[in-house]
């Protein structure tokens, strides 16, 4: 990659419970021309959980500005998994001019319907009852389509083991945040940047109706649906959604 151009930028950002480790094998085979940053939001991961008060989106999303401003990266396209997304729509809503790209990875713009609130409120109380790994060990089941539990199994420990690893703080804190964030559906329809959907038809966090809502509400978009695939895509069709990106980002650089 030529250091004198900084548009060719990719920022992975992990969802909920998760950290950077999640793309590890989704972006070996990226193209050398492109930088990759995979960072751990503030709370999760490596970060230090003890210094973090403010889990909300647009928090997340000043946390990003800063890892482009150290990256010397003007403009970057956002891929954000479920929270991830969240966080991107925010970055996206008071950055526009820094969005090259953005895509909703099994992630949504619509604030959490009243029965999504309540249940992340039944979670957040199951969790200060009976703490994180507990709460896990329900929690990350359903982010598999059915038909994959028995292939998914490795991953699906790798995922319990990330989110156990997890500060209550976080956890708690996070889900708060996910619960009170705004409906951001106006930022993909004033979007300047093409917009790519990916989609898991059997995903119950994200359902495909939530997406249909939303695919045709930027100006430039494209949209990957998947049969047998819920929450978690690059564990599921590592190749279809790999893919996916990687078009989405050359068109948008001009590197096919």
């Amino acid at each position: 990659m030529n250091t004198s151009d900084k548009k060719l930028v990719l920022i992975y950002l992990h969802g909920f419970a998760e950290n950077h480790t999640i793309w590890t094998e989704f972006i070996q085979n990226c193209p050398p021309e492109y930088k990759v940053i995979t960072p751990d939001f503030p709370g999760y991961g490596t970060a230090d959980s003890s210094r973090t008060t403010d889990y909300s989106m647009e928090a997340l999303a000043e946390f990003v500005k800063g890892e482009l401003d150290e990256a010397d990266a003007q403009r970057a396209i956002l891929i954000g998994h479920s929270m991830g997304g969240y966080v991107a729509l925010a970055f996206a809503e008071k950055y526009p001019a820094r969005v090259a790209g953005l895509c909703l990875f099994h992630s949504s713009a619509q604030a959490d319907t009243d029965e999504k609130k309540a249940n992340r409120d039944k979670n957040i109380s199951f969790v200060e009852r009976h703490g994180v790994v507990k709460f896990m060990e329900t929690f990350i089941r359903p982010l598999f389509a059915d038909a994959n539990e028995e292939t998914m199994m490795p991953y699906r420990r790798q995922l319990e083991e990330i989110g156990a690893a997890t500060s209550q703080a976080s956890i708690i804190g996070g889900m708060r945040a996910i619960r009170d964030r705004p409906d951001r559906t106006e930022v993909l329809r004033k979007a300047t940047f093409p917009v790519l959907f990916i989609v898991g038809k059997e995903d119950a966090a994200v359902p495909l109706a939530t997406s249909l809502e939303q695919v045709a509400l930027p100006p430039e978009s494209t949209a990957l649906f998947l049969e047998r695939v819920g929450h978690v895509g690059f564990f599921e069709r590592p190749q279809s959604t790999r893919r996916a990106v990687l078009d989405f980002v050359g068109g948008i650089f001009g590197t096919y």
